[in-house]
């Protein structure tokens, strides 16, 4: 059981006396602010008001301990009390602020003159000529202060000291600081939303992963623990919230104005990054009085008296419950507030405590949310509450093991989400959410390996790049495959006894493998390696094989896949990539076998197959690899799925198409063959299977929907989906049911929206119908929520300035963002230019759509073959003024240049992204490797254009010259 942190009577009372007593200091910072609003915030000086500034340049020669990105192991902070006022409202010169002070407490761990402690665009108070001021405590002997500065590029405080800090003596540095309250969603920010035509502002956080640093002073590094204890001061008719529970609040009055002042319990020892405060207006629901853990939800005050916040409450408690019988482990904390941010640039944030979340990641509207929104919901609430134990409880050690956080808690989020609805499937959905998307991206060779040295990761722009699909689904589908070889029970068990030794303190990779090592010795499980020595092929070199098996011959092989064979892997890997491969198959429906693929190449001869016999590897993709066989059992694999396709397992069946597919772009197997494992499709009604499908074709339309193969694809396409738009008509009685299955309302849309792309008979006009029934009855909307993106799509797509201005009217006025983001989505569909073009003039107006939405607009737009070459340009035309005014986190470029050019596949559009790449560079420095994949990507797709265009025109034409 975790140790709760225990505070007596006493000393929360001293608390709250302390919290008073900085009051007065608060109060003095506004008047500071004052005298420096003519300065720009957003540059941030280094000194306060009284003194000159001590500004810092980067020396020549020898690097000083400043000059590095890493803190210095000297000193280690104990606590820190931290006070803040964040002001609602804007000055005279239309800026937002907060004002604070800080206390921290650290321990001298070795001798030394000098302090680093990071700080980032805060205006830090003088004294007598210093940024701030140091105390021995218990008797220790106070160094005076030598200079003081702050390094920029480095994001430090440095306090030289005349005289050195003396090993395990415990010193309290105060400062005093003013910052900006912006709007760029990192550190301490601000939020706008309108209620009842009244604009609300809201102070919200964003730490992660180096951000702590601009709301206060602080060692800004995971390994650098320390309790917390926050006071907040905020206006009348708000509440403060954060990682601890508040004490009562007290009514205070400042310069005439009243105000509340909320202090909170210490927090448990925890790292900056996991640190949130709130002040809001908003209202919530929440467990009764005499729950174990207190839990709440919290949003605009409307959303929670609509019920939007209803489900998160429900299935926060149950999903809870699951993680602590499934680590083992109790939850350590009294409370779990989760909070939906009006804007926030991620989908959510696990701070302890007081977790944060998009609004789309925690609302729920059953009357206006789809069923994909529901799912989101719960698999959002899953991943940030399995980081309550495994991130939090225990931490990575440093940012280049992140993927112990976040790929952990991808995978047991599917577990956790299972638990909460186990009518969904979701242990099979992690395939196509995570799995089948990341093996795309890892078959590159700009990937990276999960986990890499501490020496490669040092920058905040490096740490920011790990938050990425490698990090996440990679991370989840090899833990996943380990789980599997090991058993969940022992892997759960493995667990445990990590989390018990390691509480509140961090790690890296090897803990967790020797404890895993440890749950496989006791349960008897036989491993051909330790399990350091299999899993560091996977998480120490990027990539992952093809395993290649003749069903003749019995020879099985393994090789490095990447999806462009021109390309060049210059990372060098010290298992010359090659993986321990665990190999399961299955032989004509018969029982599941597993072999260990330990070399580069082996012989089992019960992978032989007889005259009439088929096999299939890999079941349920369990491992993170891809298949290819002899040709031979692809004819039988083909042939067996056009005769009785569900022999095969439904996971298997979506896995034989997306493994030919992407064998085929690496020129691998014919790409006639890959289209061949889709023919049986027009008897296939199961989701996984059709979706897999429609990702790979997704491909082919984008290569070819400016080219005269467009009409042959989409008479293929017509073929095979009319059956099944037959299938869920009839099933849902013409469309006035919804069916039941989970996945069954996910492959409805799927009908629909294939059906109406490739124009069968009767689809346009029942999506353009129901739209138009909404037109004539703005406040009466009749459309089934899961149909609802695609019928918006189809319909704006098919209509013209009626149908946009409607869309864009119903936008404006969304009170549920799950619903805004479906309107967001759909007003790219249109064929006209001229709204493209509006909408891209929209985009850049935060008043129109909100900095964290603008990426998902650009992207959106791109997927229109009509609106491409419009972003692009607009991109291109507008990239200083977006780098200016978004470049702070607001939108990821990488996302947008990434989704922009899917489509280029000519040397002109290698040529024009090559030279916008130079033109950038200079601004983006080392952010700009994002260009390095994309052009590979555009190589490799002018070279499958090369190669596949004439044999692909020749198979659709036989396959549709009836049609």
């Amino acid at each position: 059981m975790a140790k709760g942190f225990y505070i007596s009577k006493t000393v929360a009372i001293t608390c709250l006396v302390v919290a008073v007593g900085v009051l007065a200091v608060i109060i003095a910072l506004s008047v500071l602010y004052a005298q420096e609003r003519s300065k720009n915030v957003e540059l941030l000086p280094t000194t306060g008001p009284s003194t000159t500034s001590t500004a810092s340049t980067t020396p020549s020669g020898p690097k000083e301990p400043w000059d590095y990105y890493r803190l210095p192991e000297t000193l280690s902070p104990v606590h820190y009390n931290v006070s803040l006022w964040p002001r609602l409202k804007p000055n005279t010169d239309n800026l937002y602020f907060f004002t604070g002070n800080s206390r921290v407490t650290f321990r001298c761990v070795s001798k030394t003159n000098l302090i680093l402690i990071h700080s980032n665009k805060l205006n830090l108070s003088v004294f007598d000529g210093f940024h701030a001021k140091l105390k021995g405590l218990d008797g220790a002997v106070t160094p005076t202060l030598k200079k003081t500065w702050l390094e920029v590029p480095t994001q430090y405080l440095v306090v030289q000291l005349n005289d050195p800090l003396q090993p395990g003596n415990l010193y309290e540095l105060y400062t005093e600081f003013v910052g900006e309250l912006s709007d760029d969603l990192g550190g301490f920010y601000r939020s706008e939303y309108v209620e009842d035509g009244v604009k609300k502002v809201v102070a919200t956080t964003q730490m992660q992963p180096t951000d702590a640093r601009k709301a206060f002073p602080c060692f800004d590094e995971p390994a650098m623990k320390a309790v917390f204890h926050i006071t907040l001061i905020h206006p009348q008719g708000t509440v403060a919230l954060s990682n601890a529970m508040n004490y009562d609040p007290v009514n205070i009055t400042v310069n005439g104005e009243s105000l509340i002042q909320t202090s909170f319990e210490p927090t448990e020892i925890m790292s900056t990054y996991l640190l949130a405060f709130v002040v809001c207006d908003f209202a919530y629901i929440g467990t009764t009085p005499d729950a174990g853990v207190l839990i709440r939800i919290w949003a605009r005050r409307k959303a929670i008296e609509e019920g939007q916040g209803n489900y998160a409450l429900e299935k926060t408690g149950p999903i809870l419950a699951f993680f602590e019988n499934y680590y083992n482990s109790s939850y350590p904390l009294k409370k779990s507030d989760q909070i939906a941010l009006p804007d926030f640039s991620a989908g959510a944030m696990e701070n302890w405590g007081l977790i944060t979340y998009r609004e789309t990641a925690l609302l729920y509207n059953p009357g206006v949310s789809s069923n994909g929104d529901k799912e989101w919901v719960t698999t959002v609430i899953s991943h940030e509450l399995a980081h309550m134990w495994f991130g939090n409880l225990v931490t990575m050690r440093w940012w280049n093991d992140l993927w112990l956080n976040e790929g952990f808690a991808t995978y047991v989020s599917y577990l956790g989400a299972d638990y909460a609805e186990p009518e969904w499937n979701m242990k099979d959905l992690i395939v196509l959410n995570e799995i089948v998307n990341v093996m795309a991206v890892d078959a590159s060779a700009y990937s990276h390996p999960l986990s890499t040295k501490e020496e490669e990761i040092l920058r905040p722009d490096q740490i920011s790049r790990l938050f990425d699909t490698i990090t996440y689904s990679k991370g989840a589908a090899v833990l996943r495959m380990l789980s599997d070889f090991i058993t969940e029970t022992v892997f759960s068990k493995g667990l445990h006894t990590y989390l018990e030794e390691f509480e509140y303190n961090t790690t890296d990779y090897k803990d967790l493998w020797k404890h895993l090592e440890m749950a496989v010795d006791k349960a008897g499980i036989y491993l051909p390696h330790s399990v350091e020595a299999i899993m560091n092929r996977w998480i120490l070199q990027m990539g992952f094989p093809v395993v290649t098996i003749d069903t003749q011959t019995g020879k099985i092989t393994q090789k490095h896949f990447l999806l462009d064979p021109e390309s060049v892997v210059d990372r060098p890997s010290e298992f010359n990539y090659e993986w321990f491969v665990p190999v399961t198959w299955i032989k004509t429906g018969g029982s599941e076998q597993k072999y260990w693929l330990l070399n580069k190449e082996a012989t089992n001869t019960d992978l032989i197959l007889g005259a009439s016999d088929w096999l299939v590897a890999n079941i349920n993709m369990t491992g993170f690899y891809r298949v290819n066989y002899d040709e031979e059992n692809w004819e039988r694999l083909i042939a067996k799925l056009r005769s009785n396709h569900q022999d095969i397992p439904v996971i298997n069946r979506a896995q034989i198409i997306d493994d030919a597919f992407n064998l085929a772009k690496a020129r691998i197997v014919n790409t006639t063959l890959a289209l061949r494992t889709t023919t049986f499709l027009n008897k296939e009604v199961e989701y996984m299977p059709w979706e897999t499908a429609k990702r790979n074709l997704d491909y082919f339309f984008l290569m070819f929907d400016r080219s005269e193969l467009y009409g042959p694809m989409q008479a293929y396409l017509k073929k095979q989906v009319t059956p099944l738009f037959h299938y869920f008509q009839d099933l849902t009685l013409n469309w006035t049911k919804i069916p039941e299955k989970h996945t069954d309302q996910y492959n409805q849309i799927n009908a629909i929206s294939m059906a109406c792309s490739s124009e069968v008979d009767g689809c346009r006009e029942l999506t353009s119908g129901w739209f138009k029934e909404w037109m004539n009855n703005p406040t009466v909307n009749s459309i089934n929520a899961n149909l609802k993106s695609t019928v918006y799509c189809n319909a704006i797509a098919a209509g013209g300035k009626a149908e946009w201005d409607f869309a864009w009217e119903m936008y404006r006025n969304a009170t549920i963002a799950s619903e805004a983001d479906k309107l967001m989505y759909a007003l790219s569909c249109t064929k006209e230019p001229w709204l493209i073009n509006r909408y891209l003039q929209y985009s850049l107006d935060p008043e129109k759509i909100r900095k964290q939405d603008v990426s998902y607009t650009f992207v959106y737009i791109s997927r229109n073959p009509i609106g491409q070459p419009l972003v692009w340009d607009f991109i291109r035309a507008n990239w200083e003024y977006l780098i200016n005014e978004y470049g702070r986190g607001s939108i990821s470029f990488g996302s947008i240049i990434n989704g922009l050019t899917e489509r280029f596949s000519t040397e002109y559009e290698y040529t024009q992204l090559e030279l916008f790449k130079k033109e950038v560079e200079v601004k983006l420095g080392s952010a700009a490797v994002f260009f390095d994949p994309v052009l590979e990507r555009t190589k490799a797709n002018m070279n499958w254009m090369a190669l596949n265009k004439e044999p692909l025109s020749e198979w659709l034409i036989s396959q549709t010259f009836e049609i």
